[in-house]
This record gives C-alpha cells, structure tokens and sequence, in this order.
C-alpha cells in the first residue's frame, strides 16, 4: 500500500513506572540457530491500547456488533497477502512471532474456592486482545477431577467466530503411568485437525512433542525439572524434532506475590519464528494451555503440580 509509514514499538512500562526498552522490531526467518529467543515478556495486561476489533481478512468483512459491511481496518504490522491455505481466522497469525495469555481472575473461585470454567485473552505484543478463549466443561468434571480434567477449549477472534478448538482427554500425568499420558487434539477451523500435542515419557523433565495432523512429530517442547516460578519465569524451550537449538519459547510468567498465592490466573508468553506455518502457531498456542493445566492451575486446597513425579 502506497504511503503506508511503518510505526515504530511502543515502549513498555515495568510496574512503578520506570520505563522499559521497546519490542525489537520483528525479524523474518529463524534467526541465528545458535541463539535462543530473549527470555521473558514484559508487558503490563493492565494498560496499553484498546482492543483490537478485527483480525485481517477478506475487505467487505460485516463489523461484529452489526452495521454495514466494508473494508476491516487493517491490523498493526507491514501489509501482507495472506497465503492459500490458511486456517480462517488465523490470517493475523502470519504477521506475528509472539503471543501473551493472560488467564482472567474468577472471583468465585478466588474468594470460595469453587473451580469455575477458565477464561483467557490471547494478546499481541503490544497488549492489543486477538483471540479470547473459554473451557467448556461440567462442574462435576471440574470440582472432582482437577487439574486432570478432560474439556473442549473454544478460540474465538474478536467478531465472536469461533476459530480453534482444544480438545483434551482425561489422561494421567504421573512418570509412573506411560502408558496413559497427556495429549491434547487441535482443530482450526473446529472439525479440521491440524496439529496434536503429546507428553512424552521422562522420568524427571516434562516433553512434549509437537505433532501434524497425521501424528507425525515436527517439533519438542522440554521445560525444567522443577516447574516452579518462585519469582521468576519458567520457560519450556521449543526445539526441531531432533532436539538441537531452541527455535522458541513458552514462558510461565511471574505474575506477583499476591496473584501467585491467592488467585489462579496465570501469565503466559509464547515465542515462534516468524515464517512458522500459522498451523503450528494454533498447536503450540495448545500446548501452552495444556502446560498450564498440567504444572499451574490450582483447584480448591489442592497445590499445584511442580513435576512429572506427584
């Protein structure tokens, strides 16, 4: 598009104020195969620009609270075609090589301790909502199976349509069972399989392996020992499928004292090459939530896991 100025990052605001170092302008391709992405994310869900209203699609697209159709504003990012073949509503998965969630707060479940369905926005780097997802589950599964708990995930963009779907079977999580692990089907658009997401047995360290549609393995995922954010990150580092040099990122932020004790809301940042197909994109985005499920989330007086041992 003629005319079109490319505006830089927007800096950042670390909590008390003190300013932050903008976002690096992104980069194509995978980079220096010998350097891992920068660890962390610092970005304050609190503050930051309005909501996004549309994903980039095809011109004419009708507005979600209804109005005439006509042209969707174009979202931050170089203008691009978008590629055949992509999954509809992931269109703006293309133009980005990170994604924050932060998990909304319940206040029935903070303050009686009654497990409530999750919630969660899916950001952009700027702090701009995407997506929104919702597990969908009845409150005996919740209440009496915990952090186990089978569910269907809906991903839905800002027009309210729904683009991803998470499926995940109720499975065990303890080294002590191979034979009945994690795993976790997406879809996108929901029927449409793209991607599965399987624990892989360790004694000690939590794997996973990023699939295809076919279960073929593309991708590892291995994260700490310990999964234990004691003021810090935990990062879970993203590898080709022969394990060699970190490709990516999916990052357990700390998300303060108080929220960490009191509350079940987590603070999550995935980081991807650019060039990525938007389908592995959806799966990884999967395997982050299944990560939450498995190491962070709390339910009633039940601690949270911390290991492939409990």
């Amino acid at each position: 598009m003629s005319g079109y100025t490319q505006q830089g990052p927007y800096p950042m605001t670390h909590h008390g104020g003190q300013s932050a170092a903008p976002y690096p302008a992104f980069q194509g391709g995978y980079g220096d195969p010998s350097q891992a992405p920068a660890p962390g994310f610092n970005v304050d869900y609190n503050q930051g620009p309005p909501p996004v209203m549309f994903q980039p699609g095809p011109m004419g697209a009708a507005p979600p609270y209804g109005g005439s159709p006509g042209p969707a504003p174009s979202m931050p990012g170089p203008a691009a075609l978008i590629p055949v073949g992509i999954p509809p509503g992931l269109e703006y998965l293309t133009q980005i090589d990170q994604i924050l969630i932060h998990q909304k707060v319940e206040l029935l479940e903070a303050f009686l301790g009654f497990e409530t369905n999750n919630q969660y926005e899916i950001k952009n780097s700027l702090g701009q909502k995407i997506y929104k997802a919702k597990e969908k589950n009845d409150c005996c599964t919740r209440n009496c199976c915990g952090s186990l708990r089978s569910f269907d995930m809906k991903i839905k963009d800002n027009a309210d349509r729904e683009v991803i779907r998470l499926i995940r079977p109720f499975r065990c999580v303890s080294c002590w069972c191979p034979c009945c692990l994690q795993e976790m089907e997406v879809q996108a658009p929901p029927g449409t399989t793209v991607g599965f997401v399987k624990q892989d047995w360790h004694p000690f360290l939590p794997r996973f392996s990023i699939q295809g549609p076919n279960k073929e393995t593309l991708m590892k995922l291995e994260g700490p020992c310990f999964a234990c954010n004691c003021c810090g990150d935990v990062n879970f580092e993203l590898t080709g499928k022969d394990g060699d040099a970190p490709i990516g990122r999916i990052s357990k932020q700390w998300s303060g004292l108080l929220k960490e004790v009191f509350t079940d809301t987590d603070n999550f940042g995935i980081q991807f090459p650019l060039d990525m197909d938007v389908k592995m994109k959806a799966v990884l985005l999967g395997a982050c939530f299944l990560i939450d499920f498995m190491f962070f989330e709390k339910v009633g007086e039940a601690n949270q896991r911390s290991s492939v041992f409990s």
